[in-house]
């Protein structure tokens, strides 16, 4: 999933945000900005010994490259075979107070064109210079390798570039050596390292994030996701810690340097033929739990002690099991290592054989872990092994297709999710969580096509602009859309024969369309087009139709539809946009009937989020879209409640200050007023937990807008709540599934004393979805200062972590009144967020 399980894939929030705005989330999306385009111009380290070369000149990319060292793709000339490289992380600082790793590797390649240069990935790294080269070139077999000419850095495409007295012959098989030493930083990219505190006690790990283009950070390496081999790994590690990597090591062996450290050495078996985005590696002191299967979950000992992997364990059987008979094919590995790191920047990543994740992505202590917290550990895990067969076994050969990988894989992982969970309704929540959702993003003029031309997306900063909604759930819901119109079983059909024929190879899209078509024809179903043309409206151009049915007349017409109908689109489409089918033979009615319960759950919801996506767009009146929600004092279900929710709440938001906020919110407490009931008679007054998954879900709608309309008894309800937690801190009786709303209205019906306390809870939780949820609730504050306060902690990584301070920002502008203070917060301090 890479940067994974997209949660913006830059990144995915467990917890309910109360509140959502266009503010809130451009304000995000400036700081995901800022992020990662920090990580790609960073300076690189500075050498650690007088052995060690620097990055030698720097030259500036011109904006017509000429010299192939000036492209950021690299040529067809070279292809690897495998690696041999051996990295040890120092988990202690040097004298100059850095943390550092050192390696050396060999790549073992072909030259498949006659050439006299190397372009090989190299950033961040400092070369030991071997009689004044940066690397040591020889040929296999007993032939000879021409001389090194000349080595430099080219820091702007990233690149180790090695000139030759002669060229390299086609045919010929070369090895080059390289030793180098890095800056084991806190950056989460890369050979990274991640702290924490266990017992009182700072404890270091080194662990990595390659994809997609900081392999190169760590070793050098031809670091694209076509150019696939086969890795042999070492570590070298301190005692009392363990190292992972994709495949299963082999005994370790006791080892003392030069300077007399007693060290351990861990040498792991060959990987299969995979792309370096998916090589993955982990020093550190954890524990695991293992089942018969090869499975093992590793976290930090004292959440394996307290049994927080239980459930990953559980169901990551029979998740595999469900995709094996899904694909048609037995699972690739031999073992499936899963670990918790605390600090990681993605949700989770596919590395093939060993997936990171973010904690709250595997652990679930369901004393302390929400229903929700639960849902996402599976859905994860079911979007990871997912992976496992499409992306790992089979991989798209470049990034600007990264939303089939990534678009698949989501749409499946609620099928995984399904399978181990069936009580959930998974099979309808993916149209509320993945597509209602991104239909408001793709409907902006600054959208973007799901797949675009490979001459597009070149730069680093390109890629991880690919890792977006649109990415991964638009790309879920097409492939739902085409799995739905050819049968789920024709679709599988056809993706096991594209698995096949493809694995261990590389792809593009249209691979996949024509194994579907396969068996669309071998099934004898009837389509107007090839599943090809189908599709390619829906990939190949951004957005989607509105279609509008003139009742008296009976024609149908269709145009592109967008938010703000006077955005101008300035991305060509080669379909101009029209037509996106061909036979459209039904429309919407935003008008639900008084016998709401004629409509199935699903399609309440949709209307009702249609309606006001459709006022937005000025093509229906406000009236009308708020005439949707009338029925909502007779409804009970999830879906049609958590979409009114969500475009209330931008109400809210846009008209906190007018006139027209006070009768606003008397109009939803008497829409909310019969479901706040509801549930605290369903709960026996709020003593029992509601049996149905999304029932558990809807409670925190009823109790969320009970407090925020002012419903009676709600908030003495969660305050009496919070202040009997603040009385006896060890004993938090408050039902898990309510936390984030509970915490959320005390906080915002307290001041300083109630914000300290829960500062204080998240600083000490151990636990990090508890953690999660009390940073969410520390923005609900309706205090200026203590917003201004918890503002100025997202710059320090002591206070909040650095994969944690995008999500504040995001939390507090969600806030009618930090709104405007996160944006005065972003412009105050842009160039240290940039920079960082």
């Amino acid at each position: 999933m890479g940067k994974g399980f997209f949660i913006s894939k830059v990144v995915a929030v467990v917890c309910v945000v109360v509140a959502i705005s266009a503010v809130a989330t451009i304000i995000a999306l400036s700081v995901v900005y800022a992020q990662e385009k920090s990580k790609n111009q960073e300076t690189p380290a500075t050498a650690t010994t007088g052995t060690t070369a620097g990055p030698g000149t720097q030259t500036t990319t011109p904006s017509t490259p000429k010299e192939p060292w000036q492209h950021y793709r690299l040529p067809d000339s070279l292809s690897p075979i495998s690696y041999n490289v051996t990295l040890w992380p120092r988990l202690t600082p040097n004298p100059d107070g850095l943390y550092i790793f050192s390696g050396y590797s060999t790549v073992l390649f072909t030259c498949v064109n006659e050439t006299d240069l190397i372009l090989i990935h190299s950033n961040k790294l400092n070369f030991t210079m071997f009689d004044g080269y940066h690397a040591q070139l020889k040929a296999v077999d007993g032939a000879s390798a021409p001389q090194l000419k000349k080595s430099w850095l080219e820091v702007p495409t990233q690149y180790l570039v090695i000139q030759l007295s002669s060229p390299m012959q086609a045919g010929s098989t070369y090895e080059l050596f390289t030793e180098f030493v890095g800056e084991l930083a806190d950056d989460l990219g890369g050979f990274y390292r991640s702290e924490y505190y266990e017992d009182g006690v700072r404890k270091i790990l080194a662990t990595t994030q390659m994809q997609p283009t900081d392999a190169r950070k760590a070793f050098p390496c031809f670091d694209e996701p076509a150019m696939k081999a086969v890795f042999h790994m070492t570590l070298i590690h301190p005692h009392g810690t363990v190292a992972l990597s994709n495949s299963m090591n082999y005994e370790p062996i006791n080892i003392t340097t030069p300077d007399g450290l007693n060290l351990i050495q861990t040498s792991f078996g060959p990987t299969e033929i995979m792309s370096t985005y998916l090589l993955a590696f982990v020093v550190c002191d954890f524990g695991f739990i293992q089942s018969d299967l090869g499975i093992r979950i590793w976290a930090r000992r004292k959440a394996i002690d307290e049994g927080q992997g239980a459930y990953a364990l559980e169901k990551t059987g029979p998740i595999l099991s469900f995709f094996e008979k899904y694909y048609k094919i037995p699972y690739p590995l031999k073992k499936s290592d899963q670990i918790a790191l605390p600090d990681f920047s993605a949700g989770a990543m596919e590395n093939w054989g060993l997936i990171t994740y973010r904690e709250t992505a595997l652990l679930y202590n369901p004393a302390v872990s929400s229903n929700g917290d639960k849902e996402w550990v599976a859905t994860v895990i079911s979007h990871e092994l997912a992976h496992m067969w499409f992306g790992n076994l089979v991989t798209t050969r470049w990034w600007n297709d990264l939303w089939l990988n990534e678009g698949f894989a989501t749409y499946v992982s609620y099928l995984g999710a399904n399978y181990t969970e069936p009580d959930w309704n998974m099979s309808d929540l993916i149209v509320l969580n993945e597509i209602i959702g991104v239909m408001a993003v793709d409907a902006l003029a600054s959208s973007h096509p799901l797949s675009s031309k490979e001459a597009d997306v070149m730069r680093p900063e390109d890629i991880n602009a690919l890792f977006d909604s649109i990415t991964y759930s638009k790309g879920a819901a097409v492939l739902r859309m085409l799995s739905s119109f050819i049968t789920e079983e024709v679709f599988s059909n056809g993706l096991s024969m594209y698995l096949e024929e493809f694995k261990y190879k590389n792809t593009v899209y249209q691979d996949l369309w024509k194994n579907l078509q396969t068996a669309v024809d071998n099934a004898g179903i009837q389509l107007p087009h090839s599943v090809e043309v189908i599709m390619n409206r829906w990939i190949l151009q951004m957005g989607f139709p509105v279609v509008t049915i003139d009742t008296s007349t009976g024609k149908i017409s269709q145009k592109h539809f967008l938010l703000n109908p006077d955005s101008v689109v300035d991305v060509p489409s080669e379909f101009k946009y029209d037509p996106f089918f061909h036979h459209p033979t039904s429309g919407i009615t935003p008008r639900i009937p008084l016998r709401h319960l004629a409509i199935p759950v699903i399609n309440r919801a949709q209307i009702i989020d249609d309606a006001f996506n459709l006022a937005r767009a000025k093509i229906v009146s406000t009236t009308l879209a708020l005439s949707t929600t009338r029925f909502l004092n007779a409804e009970l279900e999830y879906m049609p409640w958590q979409t009114a929710t969500r475009n209330l709440d931008y109400f809210v938001l846009m008209f906190d200050r007018s006139e027209v906020y006070g009768p606003m919110q008397g109009y939803i407490n008497k829409k909310v007023t019969p479901l706040f009931k509801h549930f605290k008679d369903l709960t026996a007054n709020w003593t029992k937990i509601p049996e149905k998954h999304t029932d558990q879900y809807n409670q925190v709608n009823a109790l969320s807008w009970g407090c925020s309309t002012g419903v009676e008894g709600c908030k003495e309800l969660t305050t009496a709540w919070f202040k009997e937690w603040m009385d006896n801190p060890d004993n938090n009786k408050i039902s898990p599934n309510l936390r984030t709303t509970v915490y959320c209205s005390a906080i915002a019906e307290g001041g300083v004393v109630e914000w300290d306390f829960a500062w204080g809870m998240y600083r000490n939780a151990t636990i990090a979805s508890e953690a999660e949820k009390l940073l969410y609730a520390l923005s609900c504050t309706k205090q200026p200062w203590l917003l201004n306060r918890y503002l100025e902690y997202c710059l320090v990584p002591e206070m909040i972590r650095k994969q944690d301070a995008t999500f504040t920002i995001n939390y507090i502008a969600g806030n009618p009144i930090g709104q405007p203070l996160a944006w005065d917060f972003i412009r105050a301090n842009w160039d240290h967020i940039f920079n960082k």
